[in-house]
Parts: structure tokens; C-alpha cells; sequence
């Protein structure tokens, strides 16, 4: 690759991260926290308990590693045109440009699925081990072949969009592209919790009689909150983990609790996870989420641009050709990896935020600590994990921290 091309591409990605950067800081909570107490794991978790929810995690965490490795060397690999079969394949649907490129996005996303399904399957059956997933191998491949075909479908879409926009403004397509993002950014929001989600797992709406709809309510009515629906989803269906979310905007805006959640929490442990999650909505957390990928939008596309076109040019392949989609997915790909860390952070800010607003909410930093020690019996999770991989992917705060954050409350927040 000639100086000059890696000069931009290195550029772009560095004014790409930059710009993420400074939008993690304009987004970033406005208040901070006190800082968490120093804990050490061994204090509120026993050392099997440790141990094992280390190895488990430290192998799917290799799993992950191994899947995106696969995932990367299969999109250079066809990006570049090899084998011959797939750059003969891919040179044909260039007869027709448009749809050429809804089948390539489609063949593409589905050839991604299949050599990374080995991985995958590990990584469920590891679960399924440790108890965590009681989900069976049939059960678990209608998600993955519904998930495939869900995500085929989108990449098509999208691929379709992209080559129409490199097509019509050969340099400049990435700033209607930006504005596509962030359109695309909300409507996804806005309808996966009626379209996308229920594809997967049954909501019910809670009844008048429900003990947590009554918390969510007594809550948000003190914390002054407008909370939309409140929803249980059948998560027990699939695995034992405790959980809770926030999701939707407008009229689709909802509080979504696990099943499992309201079967095993006590009282305390409930009201810390409401008012948690009561937390993002004051905050306007998912609005914020859109945010950020509308202002890293536009440098994180021109990224893409220089990278593809470099890719592209290396294969003898016109940028604006349905054989330039694998380039496109591959730059595309990259950009959110990296994106994904400053993103990551961002979360991390937010989550410490939310868990803030519910230690003020309940006063109760003894219930949260508990929900800590519940999450992460349920879940298997890592109390303290490694500091870089918790840096690149973690989107919530250890398990250590949130309940030094809980401590610190306790000794200086409420003063």
C-alpha cells in the first residue's frame, strides 16, 4: 500500500477517534460521582466463586477474540478478491449494481455467520456448562439462523444504500451517508423494541397487581420520572442471568425487567435495579446513545471511504461495484471496533451515573451492593477483570467499583 494511502487512512483514524473522543467528553455525565472506595474482590465474593467465574470468563473471552480474527481474515480475504470463484461470483452482479449489491451484502453477511459459527457454538456450549445458559443446541441455532437472516437482510439494505450513494456522489458520499446513519440510528431504536426484539423472547406487559410495577412506579413518581411501559421479557427461556434495561424512544420508550429478576430479587435488590435503570431515563441515556453515533458518524465514514478505497483500488475493483461491498463491510467493521472503545467509556460514565442516581434514589447502598454480588453470582461474571479487556469492551463498571461506588455513597454521599 503506497505512503500516501496508509497517510490517509491512518489520518482518518485518528481524527475518527479524536472526534469520538471529544464526544465522549460533551456527552459525558455532567456531575461525577465520588470516586469508588478501593475494594478487593475476596471481600464480597468467595474465592471459588472467583475462580471460576475467571476461567469461564477468560475462555469466552478468547472465543470472542477468535471469532473476530475469523471474522476479519474471511471480509480481507473476499475484500481482496480472492478466491477466484467468489471474484468471479462478486464481478458478475456488477450487470446490475443496485441488486448486485443486495445479494453481496447478503452473501457476505451470511459467509460471515457460517465460519464464525464453530466459535459461536463453543461459546454456548461453554455456557451451558457453567449454567449459565439452560438453552438447548436446537433452541439455540433457530436464534442464530433468525439472527442471521434478521442481520443478512439489514447488511443488504445497507449495501444497496452505500453503493447507490458511492455511485451518485463518488467522493462526497459520506456526508449524506452520515445523515442516513443517524436517521437510520433512531428508527432502529425506536422500532426494535416492537419489531426486532419480540422476534426473540415474549413481553408482557406488568399487571396493577405486580409488586415491581408498584416499585417502578413509587419510584418514578419521587424521582419525577415519566417511565413509559414496564415490561417482563421471558429471559428464563434461554439462561439463569439476572438483568434489566432500558430501551426505546417516544412511544416505544419502556422499562424492560427479566423474569428471572423478579422470580430471585428481594426487595432491596429490586428497588436498586429500578431505580437504576429509572436513572437512564431522567438522564435521557438512550437519546444520548444516538448522539454519539451521530456526531462520530461522519469522520467514522470517512474512515471507511479511505480504507475501502484502498482496499478496492489493491483488488482492481470500481469503489461504486457490488464487489467493492465486502471492502466496505470489513472498513465498516473496523471503524466500530474502534469506535466501540471510546463508545465503551462513554457507557461506562453512564452506568456509573445511573448507579449514582439510585444510591440517592433508595439510600440504600447496601441493597445495591447486594444486587452487585447477585449479578455476578447469576451471571458468572468476573468481580474484577483484567484492566485491558475491560477497557476495549467493557460497557458497565466492574463489579468491584460499583460497590466501591456504593461505599463511597455510603460514607461521603449522603453527608
Amino acid at each position: 500500500m503506497p505512503r500516501s494511502t496508509v497517510a490517509r487512512v491512518g489520518g482518518a483514524a485518528v481524527a475518527m477517534v479524536l472526534v469520538a473522543e471529544a464526544a465522549v467528553w460533551l456527552l459525558g455525565p455532567g456531575d461525577e460521582p465520588p470516586a469508588p472506595v478501593p475494594v478487593a474482590a475476596g471481600d464480597y465474593f468467595g474465592q471459588a466463586q472467583i475462580e471460576r467465574a475467571t476461567d469461564y470468563r477468560d475462555g469466552q473471552r478468547w472465543l470472542m477474540y477468535a471469532g473476530l480474527a475469523i471474522e476479519g481474515a474471511v471480509l480481507l480475504t473476499v475484500a481482496l478478491g480472492r478466491p477466484a470463484p467468489v471474484r468471479r461470483a462478486l464481478a458478475r452482479l456488477g450487470a446490475r449494481p443496485i441488486l448486485g449489491a443486495v445479494a453481496a451484502g447478503a452473501g457476505v453477511s451470511l459467509l460471515v455467520t457460517v465460519v464464525t459459527l464453530p466459535t459461536s457454538l463453543a461459546a454456548h456450549e461453554r455456557a451451558v456448562d457453567a449454567g449459565i445458559s439452560t438453552q438447548s443446541l436446537g433452541s439455540w441455532a433457530w436464534d442464530v439462523a433468525r439472527s442471521a437472516a434478521i442481520t443478512a437482510a439489514i447488511t443488504a439494505a445497507g449495501a444497496a444504500l452505500l453503493i447507490a450513494l458511492v455511485r451518485r456522489f463518488p467522493r462526497g458520499w459520506w456526508a449524506p451517508g452520515s445523515v442516513a446513519v443517524a436517521g437510520l440510528a433512531v428508527v432502529f431504536v425506536w422500532i426494535a423494541p416492537v419489531v426486532l426484539a419480540p422476534v426473540f423472547n415474549r413481553f408482557e406487559t406488568l399487571g396493577h397487581g405486580s409488586r415491581a410495577r408498584a416499585e417502578v412506579l413509587e419510584l418514578g413518581r419521587r424521582a419525577g420520572v415519566e417511565i413509559g411501559d414496564v415490561y417482563r421479557v421471558d429471559a428464563s427461556r434461554r439462561g439463569r442471568s439476572l438483568n434489566a434495561y432500558v430501551d426505546g424512544i417516544g412511544s416505544t420508550k419502556r422499562v424492560v425487567l427479566y423474569d428471572n429478576l423478579l422470580a430471585q430479587a428481594e426487595r432491596p435488590v429490586l428497588r436498586s435495579v429500578v431505580a437504576h435503570e429509572l436513572g437512564h431515563v431522567a438522564h435521557d441515556d438512550v437519546p444520548r446513545g444516538i448522539a454519539f453515533v451521530v456526531i462520530v458518524a461522519p469522520l467514522g465514514l470517512i474512515f471507511v471511504r479511505e480504507l475501502s478505497r484502498a482496499l478496492a483500488r489493491r483488488a482492481g475493483i470500481e469503489p461504486g461495484a457490488p464487489a467493492a461491498v465486502p471492502a466496505y463491510l470489513l472498513a465498516i467493521t473496523l471503524a466500530t471496533l474502534i469506535l466501540n472503545v471510546p463508545g465503551n467509556q462513554l457507557s461506562r460514565e453512564i452506568e456509573a451515573s445511573a448507579d449514582q442516581f439510585s444510591l440517592e434514589l433508595t439510600d440504600d447502598p447496601r441493597g445495591m451492593i447486594e444486587l452487585q454480588r447477585q449479578l455476578a453470582r447469576a451471571n458468572l461474571s468476573d468481580p474484577d477483570p483484567p484492566a485491558l479487556p475491560s477497557l476495549l469492551f467493557g460497557t458497565h463498571p466492574t463489579k468491584v467499583d460499583r460497590i466501591g461506588a456504593a461505599l463511597a455513597y455510603e460514607r461521603e454521599g449522603r453527608s
